[in-house]
């Protein structure tokens, strides 16, 4: 330790000079980061605004192989803006979505200084122009009214779900104490344990109404559009089984591990980029493993062998659980008609028995559901796997296998609206030549480490080569700033946001006499002396 040539404070002092100098080119360095980007694959999109006074105002950008992922998992995606992460206290938009392995991915990210509905629709119209497939099929949000008009307006055919999760959270604040200690259990079984929207609608009416409430007024807007919230109307939308946005509020957890509001935007993309590496690497371990191991069945049947081989693991681990507890079903199977089947399974402990209707054709091979579980998650149910066993059907239908959920879910080319394809990485050519240059450099410096006269001469070439690549790049010019020709013009940083100071406290009379340098004695009071000095007491 006593080697080591600087301390913390050193450190910390680095810090605050480099952020001196980079004082108001944070938006040049992020809009020279993204076009050195999308240098490198042109498949990376960014666009950033200003506010009319040439000043930051929001920013949108997608890599290649978010926009990529968007084309295979893009049917669902959550949107959340609770997180402002930086000294200009903006808010971090990210898109999020879900892969074949269950694991939450980012689509697309952007900083926005306002929640209008304005910023909001034109962050989507962006989103719209990077992302190939069109809209999705679901969105998640948390409820905004600005996000909300701006969904209806730019994603008209897209099923906007509001976030279940933050809406029973407020029941004990909106409701009276003593009413949401007697009646959520029962609003829980209105909300959670209906299938069908009739049920739905009598079981809240009752609830309601012993509780008395017929008359709170954020009771009866959660009841006009439950069509957004509640499982037994929006079940019927494909969700990924995603019902709230808390996948987006756990993602937070994990980013605000690399990240803090002393963040730079430029601070922000590096760090945010480190952290989204650490992501894609859990996806390429998964991918591996399903690449080479197949999944040990717990039931041997012809049907759980063919998904293990099908499904990436997570998703058989859930299939598989369905085709366990679909025995169960077929024991309670109570009518057995060729068009209808009725269960009547318990499914929550405590909770009142719940009653799952099937329509089976078996020529056409066709089911559905009350569960809407298929609907809901992309994965047949237990009361539709009861059935296939009842007619010995062994082999699950393609048309009940979603390629989502498969492992080779990202087989496939991906082109953008124009046509042209999207694809995750750089040209192979481009990497070839770069290994190649690579290990060629480090061989020369490996030779001219052995002599000083070697060094120089190899320092000197360098520094000659990097002037003329330079010049190839850029072309002559005499007036450069930051690395870039001085007729390119760049954004106004956002106005910084201070912390708020400490409040200031009550300052006494003996603080305000010791800021002036003057004495007061305890003793007599003048001023002048102390206690020790004071005339009255050494007074023969």
């Amino acid at each position: 330790m006593d080697k080591i040539g600087f301390i913390k404070k050193d450190i910390y002092n680095l810090e605050c000079s480099v952020n001196g100098k980079l004082r108001n080119h944070d938006v040049e360095l992020v809009t020279e980061y993204f076009m050195a980007e999308q240098k490198k694959n042109e498949a990376f999109y960014f666009k950033i605004e200003g506010d009319g006074h040439d000043r930051f105002s929001r920013c949108f950008w997608a890599d290649a192989i978010s926009r990529r992922a968007y084309g295979f998992y893009g049917d669902v995606v959550v949107f959340d803006t609770t997180f402002n992460t930086n000294r200009y206290n903006l808010t971090f938009a990210p898109m999020l979505g879900v892969n074949n392995h269950g694991q939450t991915i980012v689509l697309a990210c952007a900083f926005l200084s306002k929640k209008t509905t304005e910023s909001f629709v034109r962050m989507f119209e962006e989103f719209k122009k990077a992302m190939p497939g069109g809209e999705p099929k679901t969105i998640i949000t948390d409820q905004d009214a600005a996000m909300a008009k701006a969904i209806s307006i730019a994603f008209p055919t897209t099923f906007h779900r509001l976030c279940i999760w933050h809406i029973t959270s407020k029941f004990s604040v909106k409701l009276p104490r003593d009413a949401y200690k007697e009646y959520w259990p029962e609003f829980q079984k209105a909300i959670w344990d209906t299938d069908n929207k009739d049920e739905f609608d009598a079981k809240w009416n009752i609830v309601v109404t012993k509780a008395g409430l017929t008359d709170l007024p954020w009771l009866s807007s959660m009841f006009d559009i439950r069509e957004s919230w509640v499982p037994a109307y929006a079940r019927q939308f494909f969700a990924a089984r995603m019902s709230s946005s808390q996948r987006a509020e756990g993602s937070y957890g994990f980013f605000k591990q690399y990240i803090s509001r002393r963040n730079s935007l430029m601070d922000f993309i590096i760090r945010f980029e480190k952290a989204l590496s650490h992501q894609c690497e859990k996806e390429l371990v998964a991918d591996h493993v399903d690449a080479f191991e197949v999944a040990q069945c717990l039931l041997p049947m012809p049907m759980n062998k063919q998904m293990a081989t099908l499904y990436t693991r997570t998703m058989f681990q859930k299939f598989e659980q369905e085709l366990i507890q679909s025995t169960a079903c077929f024991l309670e199977l109570k009518t057995e008609d060729a068009c209808k089947v009725v269960f009547n399974v318990s499914e929550r402990k405590n909770w009142e028995t719940r009653v799952a209707q099937v329509v089976y054709v078996k020529d056409s091979d066709h089911a559905s559901c009350s569960c809407k579980r298929f609907e809901f998650v992309g994965i047949i149910c237990k009361h539709i796997l009861a059935l296939f066993r009842r007619d010995q059907i062994e082999y699950m239908p393609d048309k009940y296998i979603l390629k989502r959920w498969k492992k080779t879910a990202k087989s496939g080319l991906v082109s953008d609206a124009n046509g042209n394809e999207i694809k995750d990485c750089a040209d192979p050519g481009l990497l070839i030549k770069r290994s190649t240059m690579s290990r060629l450099a480090s061989d020369v410096v490996e030779d001219a480490l052995m002599s000083e006269e070697r060094c120089e001469l190899l320092s000197e070439t360098l520094k000659s080569l990097q002037v003329k690549l330079k010049l190839l790049k850029d072309g002559p010019s005499n007036n450069e700033v930051g690395g870039s020709n001085s007729q390119t013009q760049y954004m106004k940083d956002p106005k910084r946001v201070r912390c708020k100071a400490r409040s200031k406290g009550v300052t006494g009379a003996k603080e305000k006499a010791m800021k002036r340098g003057i004495r007061h004695c305890r003793e007599c009071g003048h001023i002048g002396h102390d206690r020790r000095q004071c005339p009255a007491l050494n007074t023969p």
